[in-house]
């Protein structure tokens, strides 16, 4: 099942443009867009294909390390995340 997983991860200090567009580069194979340019945070939305949203949320997690590792971005805990399955989503915006 595909699930679109978004994750937050918040810092002490304000994100370049630059960072976040690196960021989005490292995000692109997984269907994700990436956020926080201007804020003390930056996040990813990323398609992840998995059994179940706990098994998806775990893959989510070690991407999105490794692609803010990649994009040279601080290495703040991820402080936030959320899925919907690709079902939910039709349900939810038809």
């Amino acid at each position: 099942m595909r699930w679109s997983i978004s994750v937050r991860a918040d810092g002490d200090r304000i994100m370049e443009r630059e960072e976040i567009v690196e960021f989005a580069d490292a995000v692109a194979p997984w269907q994700g867009i990436a956020s926080g340019i201007g804020s003390s945070s930056y996040a990813a939305q990323l398609v992840i294909e998995a059994d179940d949203s706990d098994k998806a949320v775990d893959i989510a997690i070690g991407v999105f390390t490794d692609a803010a590792q990649k994009a040279g971005l601080p290495p703040w805990p991820a402080a936030w995340a959320e899925s919907m399955s690709e079902e939910q989503e039709f349900e939810e915006y038809g």
